[in-house]
Parts: C-alpha cells; structure tokens; sequence
C-alpha cells in the first residue's frame, strides 16, 4: 500500500508548503517532500490487450511484481496449504467417525448391575 500510495500521489504542495528546488510534494513521504520525480503518467504506455495505462494501473503492476519477487515460492506455499487443509479435513472427519463408532459400544454399556 505504501508503494503504490507513494507511485500515485504525487500533486502540487498546499498553500503555505515550500518546497526546495529539485524536490517534489508527495503527502506520502515523510517530510512531504521527496527527490524522486514522478515516473508514472497516463498512456506512459501500451498493454498488448488493450488495458488503460492509468498512473494507478501501472502502480499496481509494480506493487505486484514487487510482492511476487519478495516472494516468488508464495503461489507454491498456497497450493500446499491447501493440500494440507484438505487432508485436515479428511482426517478430521474420519477421527471423528471412528471415535463415535468405537465408543458408542462403551457409552451404552452398563459397569453396575444391581
């Protein structure tokens, strides 16, 4: 969220705000004003099917490669997560079948005559 909040606001300081020459206002960087210039504009340029290059469009993609390269095992991880979650699941009801199957003889079963 940072990143992209950092990629997109950038915008013209509010009255009373200097800024020193060379530096940019962005309400997302600490101090409010950042040496790095906007690099991200509209129809900056073209996705093969047709996708609008918005500034936020373009942002996001980064955003999204920078997770994915942060963590390129992450979709690996998911699909064995939910491997595992499913053979929690299978387990889960099989003990639980088998507990009441094999205690129901138990629970019915007297220990005191009289």
């Amino acid at each position: 969220d940072y990143v992209f909040s950092l990629l997109t606001g950038y915008q013209d300081p509010p009255a009373g705000i200097e800024i020193r020459e060379g530096l940019n206002f962005n309400p997302y960087f600490p101090g409010g004003a950042i040496g790095m210039a906007r690099v991200l504009y509209d129809g900056l340029l073209e996705y093969e099917d047709g996708t609008p290059a918005t500034t936020s469009q373009m942002a996001k993609d980064v955003v999204v490669f920078l997770s994915w390269s942060a963590e390129p095992e992450m979709d690996e991880r998911k699909k064995m997560g939910m491997k595992a979650l499913t053979l929690l699941a299978i387990l889960t009801g099989l003990s639980v079948y088998l507990k009441r199957h094999k205690w129901a003889a138990l629970k019915t079963r007297k220990i005191l005559y009289k």
